[in-house]
């Protein structure tokens, strides 16, 4: 079995956003406007804007991205 590397970000590319799996943010108010989409990938994780679908990504590899979402949830980005 291949070892993952999680710290190299996706080849934007190579990567292909109409046959990618995109989920929607839940918190997404479903009117079409304010979402944030991500697509997981091998290589890592790719994020866009749901009203711009073509682009611009921004790519994260797994590591940068267990790194955000643990933050999130632990409050670091919290205004005070």
């Amino acid at each position: 079995m291949q070892q993952i590397d999680t710290n190299v970000k996706p080849n934007l590319a190579a990567f292909n956003p109409v046959t990618a799996t995109w989920l929607t943010s839940s918190y997404s108010n479903g009117a079409g406007g304010m979402c944030v989409q991500v697509a997981h990938g091998v290589e890592g994780v790719v994020l866009r804007d749901s009203k711009q679908p073509a682009g611009p990504f921004l790519s994260f590899s797994h590591a940068e991205w267990d790194a955000f979402r643990l933050g999130a949830a632990a409050g670091e980005f919290t205004r005070p």
